[in-house]
């Protein structure tokens, strides 16, 4: 019998990748391209989401070509998802009414303040989310108050809504031709819409935001034959696992047992900490979420502290001030000083996500003297990735009752030496990275593959998990910090920008 595989869909921030994957959880092959990042006005991210679409086709098809494998040697699809970027479409047209709305993108704080009235936990109790610009239900409720005809068409039953994983769904299945509807109970905890304990939407909870109940995708277990492709490359596939890109990492990561912990360094940094079957309802700014839901097995949740920009404030630093030509470069630049120079880089550029949840907060480069130059700048950037890492930690510790013994990471920041060793450094445990830092595409994969009984379930990824590097801390721990004392000082700089007076 010839070689199985498994194909994982990574529908990311900035790009979208395919990924085949073997019996052993190694990288067969992949094929990844970039979509375009518009940015209509100050604090608005937006994608195009027929690029996304478009994109996705065509990395499946690159990476299947690269691997010399067709659709009868895969067994099954997985897809994993930017969380929280929200789209609108026309169910009887397929096209989008509006651009799909970046989990980045901060237009919706005015509709945020009304909703709370000051009371930023109102949902809190029931979704496990503060409310925030970074969640979907406001995002829908932007686009059907401010796109011509869409509230009348939402109401007439025309319109529906998802996160990305729903449109990749829908689009693989058929489209306006019996596409399915769906989303799984990770990204559905994204939405402030779902009820976390019992995995339902909840009709309060959308009234006040002014959504149809008719909008909203059937909610689904994150392991399951949902159905097949009908998309001629993969056409007779099951498409059975879905997870939220962060909650895949987890998954990939093995994070199985209460007290496991990984940290993803992508776009954003996102640490998912495994809080076991009953959800933890954080005191210290950090969100409750699914973890994950395998069949009819009962949800896994967790605690997660999200940090909204890291890997693309080194992008800014590329495309914007144009001090590095390529992202890796910023390594060798920050490694041309010692240290920060008493220069910290708070990147609030779509506000401040976990532990403090500040819309009015906006970037700010602090202690800057005559002595700062560009190497300065450098690793005070990359140092910020750290800085926030650690203040996620020193709440999920304060939540959980629990001291970390070591950190697992993954994503695309982990090349990066310097950054790791300033982590380790920082957070005082080991930090690990696995042999496979895909881990987001493979968690996805692993989702799917148990679900078609190619893997027998979570022991299989437990076996399958490797260790390829560890840092250990090396910095003095009075300097260490020393560093963090001089961060948080710099943080409460970015705190009260955007009032009345600024108009964004």
């Amino acid at each position: 019998m010839s070689e199985k595989f498994v194909l994982a869909i990574d529908s990311g921030t900035t790009s979208s990748r395919a990924i085949v994957f073997n019996h052993e959880g190694r990288i067969v092959a992949s094929h990844q391209l970039e979509h375009e990042q518009i940015f209509p006005r100050a604090g608005w991210v937006e994608h195009d989401p027929i690029e996304i679409w478009t994109r996705t086709v065509q990395v499946i098809e690159g990476a299947l070509n690269a691997a010399s494998v067709t659709k009868e040697d895969i067994v099954s699809i997985g897809i994993t998802n930017q969380r929280e970027t929200t789209i609108v479409w026309d169910k009887t047209t397929g096209k989008p009414v509006y651009n799909a709305i970046v989990w980045q993108d901060t237009r919706t704080s005015k509709i945020i303040d009304e909703l709370g009235g000051g009371d930023q936990d109102k949902y809190r109790p029931v979704t496990g989310l503060p409310l925030a610009t970074y969640f979907c239900g406001p995002k829908v409720k932007w686009i059907l108050d401010n796109v011509d005809g869409a509230r009348a068409k939402a109401e007439a039953g025309d319109l529906v809504m998802g996160t990305v994983d729903s449109w990749l769904v829908w689009n693989l299945t058929g489209g306006v031709n019996g596409g399915l509807h769906v989303t799984d109970v990770t990204n559905a905890s994204r939405t402030m819409l779902m009820d976390v304990r019992t995995l339902s939407w909840v009709e309060d909870i959308a009234k006040d935001m002014t959504i149809p109940m008719s909008m909203l995708p059937e909610i689904v277990s994150s392991s399951k034959v949902y159905g097949n492709a009908t998309t001629p490359v993969v056409a007779g596939l099951p498409i059975a696992g879905i997870l939220g890109d962060q909650q895949a990492a987890t998954f990939g990561q093995a994070c199985f047992e209460v007290g496991q912990a990984k940290n993803t360094y992508g776009t954003g940094c996102f640490m998912l900490m495994n809080t076991g079957e009953e959800p933890v309802f954080s005191k210290n700014g950090l969100l409750t979420t699914v973890a994950y839901k395998i069949g009819d097995d009962k949800p896994v949740y967790a605690l997660e502290g999200s940090i909204a920009v890291t890997g693309s404030l080194i992008q800014w630093l590329r495309d914007n001030l144009k001090l590095i030509r390529t992202s890796p470069e910023v390594e060798e630049l920050a490694l041309s000083v010692e240290d920060n120079g008493g220069c910290y880089f708070v990147p609030a550029f779509s506000g401040l996500f976990a532990p403090y949840w500040r819309s009015d907060a906006r970037g700010a480069i602090v202690g800057l003297t005559r002595y700062v130059n560009r190497g300065h700048i450098a690793r005070a950037a990359l140092e910020s990735t750290a800085y926030q890492t650690r203040e996620v930690l020193d709440a999920m510790e304060a939540d959980s009752g629990a001291k970390l013994a070591e950190l697992k990471v993954d994503g695309g920041m982990t090349a990066n030496k310097t950054l790791m060793q300033f982590q380790a450094d920082l957070v005082r445990v080991p930090t690990i990275r696995p042999v496979v830092a895909e881990t987001t595409a493979l968690g996805a994969a692993y989702a799917a593959g148990i679900a078609v009984g190619y893997w027998n379930g979570e022991q299989d990824v437990i076996d399958n998990w490797a260790e390829d590097v560890r840092w250990s801390p090396e910095m003095d721990e009075k300097e260490s910090e020393r560093l963090y004392r001089n961060w948080k000082k710099a943080v409460t700089k970015t705190f009260d920008w955007v009032d009345e007076d600024v108009v964004e």
